[in-house]
């Protein structure tokens, strides 16, 4: 009886976590300040990290995070790499750390996160871990006084089509997918234990006014809307290229179709005079034939991912253009005063 009480809880259990989607992240604090630091320390080099945590329901709390190690080009990353995390996985075990990986973070410049090499990343945590996340935070935005840091993850109709690598047109209209349900942005809440909120009182200054306040008041926003379009400008260069190779393909699918209307016209004359002379009928269409050969469609993920990385920079420039003119307008009311 007791073991037929606990296959049924387990099995509510399992029908919950499958049914409760994700809906907030929870970071320790200390967390948050560990990331800021690594990734401070290396700018503007990119690094990543592994995130430690539990899954609870529709909440994964990270309670911990560790760096991995930067290495060279000629070593054997992967080997190392895994063997490092073991290790730290294991150490943390031994002084009673969480150590069940829910993920992981890594650093970005001006946001240009949006890649390949994420989603397989992605799909490779997917394999063990359902549900996973992976923090970017964006050290670029600190001089502004802006914390960028959000969570992120693949949404589900996205994965169903990337596991069958099947990124067509046709498909595409079928699941009703577009270029902003790659990704989905999920909420996050800081978290910190009584004790540390108490210690973080007693540091604060008497002054309400913070440096960060001050960060926010800089007028000079011209390096970081440069990069910006630059960064934009490649992306459109980029966008440009994939454009020209459907175009390419629409020239050749076209040119195909043509080819084979001629073929099937001709082979109906053909037929037409084998009917006369009591001969058998040929088939209209000869799949050994090159001309009713399938062209391979492109593609669109690469489209798709540098339509987002766009719309990344445009939304940048756009909330930059009116911070600036907010304080510019600031400053010179003041100066009339």
């Amino acid at each position: 009886m007791a073991n037929t009480t606990t296959r049924s809880f387990l099995q509510v259990a399992s029908t919950e976590e499958v049914v409760a989607p994700l809906r907030v992240v929870q970071m320790e604090g200390l967390v948050i300040l560990k990331i800021i630091k690594h990734c401070k320390e290396f700018s503007p080099a990119l690094v990543t990290g592994q995130l430690l945590g539990l899954d609870v329901g529709s909440v994964l709390e990270i309670t911990n995070c560790f760096p991995f190690p930067t290495r060279e080009e000629d070593e054997e990353i992967e080997a190392d790499g895994a063997n490092y995390q073991l290790e730290m996985m294991r150490c943390l075990r031994e002084v009673n750390v969480d150590n069940n990986t829910v993920g992981w973070y890594q650093s970005t410049l001006l946001g240009s996160f949006q890649t390949v090499e994420l989603i397989e990343t992605f799909m490779n945590y997917q394999e063990n871990i359902r549900r996973c996340v992976c923090i970017i935070y964006d050290p670029s935005k600190a001089n502004q006084g802006v914390l960028a840091l959000k969570a992120l993850k693949l949404s589900d109709s996205f994965m169903d089509l990337y596991r069958n690598n099947n990124f067509t047109g046709e498909k595409l209209r079928e699941k009703n997918l577009s270029w902003v349900d790659i990704f989905e942005e999920i909420p996050i809440k800081v978290s910190n234990s009584a004790l540390v909120s108490a210690f973080m009182t007693e540091l604060e200054a008497d002054s309400p006014v913070t440096q960060c306040d001050y960060d926010r008041l800089h007028l000079s926003t011209n390096p970081y809307m440069e990069r910006n379009v630059e960064f934009l400008i490649e992306c459109m260069d980029d966008l440009s290229m994939e454009q020209q190779k459907f175009q390419f393909y629409y020239r050749n699918l076209s040119r195909q179709q043509s080819q084979q209307q001629q073929w099937i016209q001709k082979r109906r004359m053909e037929n037409m005079a084998r009917k006369a002379a009591g001969e058998e009928l040929l088939p209209e269409e000869d799949p050994s034939n090159p001309v009713f050969k399938p062209i391979p469609e492109p593609s669109r993920l690469d489209s798709f991912l540098i339509t987002n990385q766009v719309a990344n920079y445009c939304n940048q420039i756009q909330g930059a253009a009116g911070q600036s003119f907010s304080r510019l307008y600031l400053t010179k009311a003041l100066q009339e005063n």
